[in-house]
Parts: C-alpha cells; structure tokens; sequence
C-alpha cells in the first residue's frame, strides 16, 4: 500500500490565490436598498403606492371585465342566434369571478346545429337589423307624399 504523494508546492499558491482573490471580490461591501435617499426616497414611496393601490385595482378590474365580454362580441360578430344567452351567461360569470366565462367562450364559438335543424340556417339574421316599424303619421307622409307626385305627373301629361 503507497502513500498519497503530497502536493507540489505551486499547487498549494494557485489554490491560496484563488481562494484568497474570491474571498476578496465576494466580500460584502457597503450595500444601497434604493437609488433615492431621505425626502426623495419619500416622495417616491408615496407615489409608488398611490399607483399600487388605486390605479393598479382600476386596471386590473377594467381588463377583468373586457375579458369577459369576448364572448358576447364573438357571439354578435358570427350573428350567433343564442347570442343574448350568451350575454347572460358572461355576466354571470362576472358575478361568479369567472368560472363560467369558459362556457360561454366555447358556446360563442360553437355552431348552433339545433338551430340549424329548426330554421334552416346557423346565424341569426335578425341580429343588427332590427327594422324600425314606422309609425301612422310616418306612413301617411309618404302615402301624400307619393300621391302629390302622381297628380304631378297626370298634370304635366
């Protein structure tokens, strides 16, 4: 059985240097929390929490709530025929803190085969174009309007 051999003797001084030169550069020297000190360091603090708690909380609520409505504009934009379930169901799912709002993203998206069956198409065509019924005086202004230039017309002939 041999003896280990002992080191050489520039084996020990590499092994003291780097140990000696890491130790110095991984010496803790003085350390700043912040780039501000004393009054502005204050000033800054006071506007970072003004941000955190009124501006953030308004952000997140708004972005919250656009989110939610994606369902509903989808289902208008593809004249879903259930769309107003659709939009009921996205309100209710603000309501609930969004559990529902995957439902209503797949039923958007979904195509209304039932609806297909019963009608005959898979959109709604009266999504948009609402016709408004015009009303009695409406009516009678174009019947005299229409009469007036009948008569002009027999006159001129």
């Amino acid at each position: 059985m041999t003896l280990p051999r002992p080191p050489k003797r520039q084996t020990l001084r590499a092994i003291a240097l780097t140990t000696l030169s890491l130790t110095v550069a991984l010496y803790p020297t003085s350390a700043q929390a912040s780039l501000f000190q004393g009054e502005t360091l204050d000033a800054v603090a006071n506007g970072l929490s003004w941000v955190v708690l009124v501006i953030v909380p308004v952000v997140g609520i708004s972005v919250f709530w656009l989110v939610h409505i994606l369902p509903e504009k989808v289902a208008e934009k593809k004249k879903h025929p259930q769309a107003k379930a659709i939009q009921c169901l996205c309100l209710l799912s603000l309501v609930f803190g969004g559990l529902l709002w995957p439902i209503a993203w797949l039923w958007a998206y979904s195509k209304p085969v039932l609806h297909k069956l019963a009608y005959g198409t898979d959109v709604d065509e009266s999504h948009g174009h609402e016709v408004k019924p015009l009303d009695e005086t409406e009516r009678l202004r174009l019947r005299v309007a229409e009469l007036e230039t009948q008569l002009s017309r027999k006159g001129a002939a």
